[in-house]
């Protein structure tokens, strides 16, 4: 995650950072967007950043729909 993102938008996972690192990775190179190697997104365009980010909120959503139609209930 970029530095200093830690503190606006905490993880309500801790545990989940690394995970959510590593995918963050998987998604952009879906994308065809080549993540940075150092780790600072900051080089990259808003655009691509934010094509990263609306990716993995879809995906999110996605897999908390199927999640929940296979419970057949909302907890």
């Amino acid at each position: 995650m970029a530095a200093g993102s830690e503190t606006k938008n905490p993880l309500v996972v801790k545990e989940a950072k690394q995970v959510m690192s590593q995918w963050k990775y998987e998604i952009a190179r879906e994308l065809g967007i080549t993540p940075p190697a150092d780790g600072y997104w900051g080089n990259l365009t808003s655009r691509d950043c934010g094509a990263v980010g609306g990716h993995m909120v879809r995906k999110m959503i996605q897999m908390a729909e199927s999640q929940i139609a296979s419970k057949g209930t909302w907890k």
